[in-house]
């Protein structure tokens, strides 16, 4: 039976009531993410059991962060692990849409940060909460930034994780808003795969954009090539 948790360093993820459990791609956004001293405030879009939200937290040691989820069970979820971690009076979660917390906000945020569902035309399965954290229908790329450029402040950054295929889709979505790529890494499970996710840096104004290649894993399964190593180190108990 899988472990109802995953233990980092510094916190805890319960899991068990999240359609989506840990994962790499929410690890890859938490520690990918630009941060810097001059962010403030972060929101995490679609926060499952918190995960991004806590890594954020821990990199970032004056940031307030937000964390939205329309599903009950993950947003209880992560007010347990908000909660339970050191930094509970850092982090607030809210259960509600993206639409609904952006009506009437007039609060704005140096970073938002989203791992969005992403299938729009594959086969649903019979679990509610999963189809809604994977699927489109529950935040379209359009959606998500549209209302997340209502939510960032002129100088801040949406940081998203999406599947390769979906990268120039998702460029040409946010250029509607006016919000531009201005970094984009893909990542790349081994030597000799194609990559098969790409965290992508959008920002307000316009500049070339940074490309990277990020490997994870050495010739052998299991072993961390150095870049990646250095990435999560402060997060991974074996590392």
């Amino acid at each position: 039976m899988p472990t109802p948790y995953f233990r980092f360093k510094q916190f805890t993820v319960w899991h068990d009531r999240c359609a989506m459990k840990v994962g790499t791609d929410g690890v890859l956004l938490g520690a990918l993410s630009p941060v810097n001293s001059q962010i403030h405030s972060i929101l995490d879009v679609g926060t499952g059991s918190g995960l991004v939200a806590l890594m954020l937290a821990q990199r970032c040691s004056e940031a307030q962060l937000n964390a939205i989820d329309i599903d009950r069970g993950a947003y209880e979820q992560a007010v347990i692990n908000f909660t339970d971690s050191p930094w509970t009076d850092r982090l607030t979660a809210f259960h509600q849409s993206l639409e609904e917390f952006a009506k009437g906000k007039n609060e704005c945020y140096d970073l938002i940060v989203s791992n969005p569902p992403y299938f729009s035309n594959s086969l649903k399965g019979t679990n509610q909460a999963r189809t809604t954290a994977r699927h489109t229908d529950s935040l379209t790329l359009d959606e998500l930034f549209c209302f997340s450029e209502q939510l960032l402040n002129k100088t801040g950054s949406i940081v998203v994780i999406l599947p390769v295929s979906d990268q120039e889709n998702c460029v040409k979505c946010a250029e509607r808003y006016r919000l531009f790529c201005t970094v984009s890494t893909a990542v790349i499970p081994k030597p000799g795969a194609i990559a098969k996710r790409v965290v992508m840096v959008f920002n307000r104004e316009p500049a070339p954009c940074k490309v990277n290649e990020l490997m994870l894993e050495k010739e052998i399964r299991g072993i961390y090539t150095p870049e990646f190593t250095a990435l999560v180190r402060d997060f991974y108990l074996k590392l």
